[in-house]
């Protein structure tokens, strides 16, 4: 199959039995749904920028596999322009969507799982590199969207996986058999599950022996018999339900989403297996998936960035404050902050390195350093954009009000800005700053940047593992004239 068009890609999913509950109901057609459409409008983009000329080098690459032209979302990466073209693909998509496109988890696991599966094997003589081989060849030559899923619900954090009350607090395997095996548990926080053909696994953690029975990884169907999810809330979601919602939304077009997947013992074979109880390879296939996912954030938030510094700039001179010196200040605060989170992807991207499979990793300290960076800029940059935006953001009235033959006039006349802007141009832009800021989108921007790849303590962690502090130390004794 030749990549897909956007549209191609929405009709796929209609083929799909993907068993999806939503506010206590189950849904049989999620591909219009008003809560799920935005979101996958959102990974549409990621197919029909693959088709345009102007973008074609950013989007899609030459697989190392079969040589074909593939989408970059299921590549490997050969290099480490490869890694840069990925985060500068990020912001791009970012740009067009001013949301999640929700491909990059899969794209990030695809990468750390073949490094990882290789190494695997090499110690213990097992079959998972060429499983995943064959796997991901499938996954290009029909252009999938897979959701690599790594998040367990945990339950007692103080406990190991094999420690819980609950087993099923982690994935893991109930049963061994000759064709495969039978796996049970959840993976929860998954963007862009509903709106994926496949669903690729990884332990969530470095594991010890008694753990091993959660030290898997595989791959199954969205509608595999026994998978199914419960999608997730989101700040203001239902303004997508009500009537005629236009202006309300902000972003009417685009969104992320994320959801609980469940696993009731579904049934995984043998080919699809990419771990099974190599329980000293969970953590090297944790900690590169994270590294290269920490990366992606140096280009996607900086993409939704650009859209949200843009209306802000656009506020102000909706509201004729673009002159003021602390508006042109501001504006400068968050461009320097958006740029300073892409140069540390760039960074990590440029420093990166040959894996032993020959694909490339980026430089983990970097990616580490960008993601701890992103837990803190764009909430300054929010809070710079409400401010900018003034306090209507959050006040106006609903586009009813507005749209009321009895006080629309009202509203009208009092929310009216620059007298050669429309006042429903105003109320747009202000409504997209409060939809980044604080509604639907907040979980693909703010609130996404504090937990996505990991808590900030969990960078913390891995800058201290990086740091070479006794490199540093000899550094300075040897300067100091130490010996």
């Amino acid at each position: 199959m030749a990549l897909m068009t956007g549209n191609e890609y929405i009709e796929s999913l209609r083929k799909l039995k993907t068993k999806v509950y939503i506010m206590g109901e189950r849904v049989e057609n999620f591909v219009d749904h008003p809560l799920v459409r935005p979101s996958i409008n959102s990974v549409a983009m990621t197919y029909d920028l693959a088709h345009d000329p102007q973008y074609e080098d950013l989007i899609t690459a030459t697989s190392n596999l079969t040589g074909k032209k593939v989408n970059r979302f299921c590549h490997l990466h050969q290099s480490t322009e490869d890694l840069v073209k990925k985060v500068k693909m990020q912001r791009l998509l970012g740009q067009k969507t001013g949301s999640c496109f929700q491909r990059c988890v899969g794209m990030d696991a695809f990468n750390a799982i073949y490094s990882t599966t290789f190494e695997t094997d090499k110690k213990y003589g097992t079959n998972y590199h060429e499983n995943f081989k064959k796997y991901l060849i499938y996954v290009q030559e029909n252009d999938l969207t897979i959701d690599g899923a790594m998040t367990d619900p945990k339950g007692d954090r103080a406990l190991s996986p094999s420690e819980q009350k609950d087993p099923d607090m982690y994935v893991h395997i109930v049963e061994k058999r000759e064709d495969g095996i039978v796996v049970r548990g959840a993976k929860a926080h998954q963007t862009g599950s509903i709106n994926s053909h496949e669903h690729l696994i990884m332990p969530t953690i470095a594991m010890k022996e008694e753990d091993k029975a959660y030290a898997v990884a595989f791959a199954v169907p969205s509608d595999a018999e026994g998978v199914f999810m419960i999608y997730g809330r989101q700040s203001c979601d239902t303004r997508k339900l009500e009537k005629n919602a236009d202006v309300d939304l902000g972003n009417k077009k685009f969104g992320g989403q994320e959801a609980l997947v469940v696993f009731e013992d579904v049934f995984v074979p043998w080919d699809k297996v990419f771990l099974c109880e190599e329980y000293d390879f969970a953590g090297m296939m944790v900690e590169r998936f994270a590294g290269y996912h920490r990366q992606s954030y140096g280009g996607c938030k900086v993409g939704v960035g650009d859209v949200l510094i843009g209306a802000a700039a656009l506020a102000a001179d909706y509201n004729g404050a673009a002159k003021a010196s602390h508006i042109k200040d501001k504006l400068i605060e968050m461009t320097h902050l958006n740029e300073t989170l892409f140069s540390c992807g760039i960074a990590c991207s440029a420093e990166g390195s040959k894996t032993q499979a020959g694909n490339y990793y980026i430089d983990n300290l970097l990616a580490n350093v960008c993601k701890q960076n992103v837990t803190r800029f764009p909430y300054e940059i929010v809070r710079l954009a409400e401010d900018i935006a003034g306090g209507l953001m959050v006040t106006m009235p609903s586009q009813a009000d507005f749209d009321s033959p009895e006080i629309g006039g009202y509203c009208e006349k009092y929310f009216k800005g620059v007298d050669s802007v429309p006042t429903v141009d105003r109320m747009r832009i202000l409504r997209l700053v409060e939809n980044m800021a604080l509604g639907a989108a907040a979980v693909g921007y703010r609130t996404e940047s504090m937990h996505g790849a990991g808590s900030p303590q969990a960078q913390r962690i891995m800058i201290a593992r990086q740091s070479n502090l006794e490199h540093k130390k000899a550094l300075a004794k040897e300067i100091a004239g130490i010996k």
